[in-house]
């Protein structure tokens, strides 16, 4: 199982950024995916889930900005990220549980920063 994830990067407070992640080994459509993020220092927290039929989770503080979408042709997850602020400012990873397993993708830094 592996998990590529890419589009982080330096934005603007009030900016958009959107990150994604290439899942392969599995049979993506059968698993929730989501997207956690880690704070210097701290636990990774979750950010967003998403079933395999579509339902989606989002943690308080990013309810209404970030947006989780998946495109099982393409065994790809993504997050939209909208109104950035500072505090967002974190590593972002991408997750799936398949056979009672976590596994990760590699991590991508968004820096959210005038």
């Amino acid at each position: 199982v592996q998990l590529q994830a890419s589009g982080g990067g330096l934005v603007q407070p009030g900016g958009s950024l959107r990150v994604s992640c290439a899942v392969s080994g599995i049979n993506f459509r059968l698993n929730t995916t989501g997207w956690y993020r880690q704070f210097p220092g701290k636990q990774r927290e979750v950010v967003a889930t998403i079933t395999s039929s579509g339902i989606t989770s989002y943690s308080d503080s990013v309810k209404g900005r970030f947006t989780i979408s998946r495109d099982n042709a393409r065994r790809t997850v993504y997050l939209a990220m909208d109104v950035l602020k500072p505090e967002d400012t974190a590593v972002y990873y991408c997750h799936v549980f398949f056979r009672e397993r976590n596994y990760w993708g590699q991590g991508t830094l968004v820096t959210v920063s005038s």
